[in-house]
């Protein structure tokens, strides 16, 4: 299938290169001229604009940072809605708001053009090794033409309702991990402090019903779990920059339901601290660093 694949950052560029050894032809643009120059490499064609990449395809795949990027990457004059061919499906794997979604899935169906939301979870060591979880916001029809390519990038293709409620799954996962993480880090430290082995009390905590994600695969305290980031340096991973992006959109998109966060907002709160002194580039597990005694 010739696909075109906008966004090719630290997600989109190991996305495309599944598909790529999937056996599809990618139309592929990004600013980002390295990256796209080591894809043409893998035998993926260089684009000159999202409209010059939507309209020789057969399907449209976006990957993009934030909302104004994907408004800008479909609406603008020569974005994807001004190039892609009616019926030609089309999904955003972005993770925004539920209302662009739902706006540009709109502008979408005014030119015959189905948009499905499909963010996803599972990290850049997920999109690496085509096991990510997408969480798909479209028709029944849509889904299921998406779903044999969604496959070829991921191991859980979840279809949750029609367009919107995709990121609306994925900014309730990302609350809770943002909080679930603060709290291990609390309590990692808390047994530091008292004086407990960190590794007897995280095997403790993985084994009793303290047990999470964020405690058992990603533990934030360091030379607990080899693999985590929090063993080399708090590098790599999921940003905390990103986690207050998601927090920011899950906070507001409460505001508008009038649904309290509670916890939500004092997460935000502490990611916000963490990125004011400079440490918004580290994974979002050095939260704990704010409750670790200096050394």
């Amino acid at each position: 299938m010739r696909i075109a694949f906008i966004g090719l950052g630290n997600m989109g560029a190991p996305m495309a290169r599944n598909l790529i050894k999937a056996g599809h032809q990618l139309n592929l643009f990004d600013l980002n001229k390295t990256v796209l120059a080591e894809l043409a490499e893998l035998g993926g064609q260089i684009s000159t604009s999202p409209r010059d990449a939507a309209q020789q395809s057969e399907l449209v795949i976006t990957m993009l940072p934030a909302a104004a990027h994907v408004r800008g990457v479909y609406l603008s004059e020569d974005g994807v809605l001004a190039g892609v061919r009616a019926g030609t499906p089309v999904v955003d794997c972005s993770t925004i708001d539920p209302q662009t979604a739902r706006e540009v899935s709109a502008a979408a169906a005014k030119q015959g053009v189905d948009l499905a939301d499909a963010p996803v979870s599972g990290g850049t060591g997920g999109a690496a090794a085509g096991t990510l979880t997408f969480m798909v916001g479209a028709s029944d029809a849509l889904f299921a033409t998406l779903q044999p390519v969604l496959a070829q990038m991921g191991r859980n293709i979840v279809h949750c309702g029609e367009v919107g409620t995709g990121q609306i799954a994925k900014i309730c996962n990302n609350l809770l991990l943002g909080i679930s993480m603060i709290g291990v880090s609390e309590a990692m430290a808390l047994g530091n402090a008292l004086g407990i082995d960190t590794k007897v009390l995280a095997g403790i905590i993985n084994s009793s019903t303290g047990r999470c994600w964020s405690s058992d695969t990603y533990n934030p305290w360091p030379g607990i779990i080899e693999t985590a980031p929090a063993s080399r340096g708090y590098t790599g991973g999921f940003g905390a920059e990103l986690m207050l992006k998601d927090l920011g959109l899950a906070t507001e998109a409460a505001r508008q339901a009038h649904q309290p966060v509670i916890m939500g907002a004092l997460a935000q709160q502490l990611y916000q601290t963490m990125s004011l002194r400079g440490d918004g580039g580290k994974d979002f597990s050095a939260i704990v660093e704010g409750y670790r005694k200096p050394e």
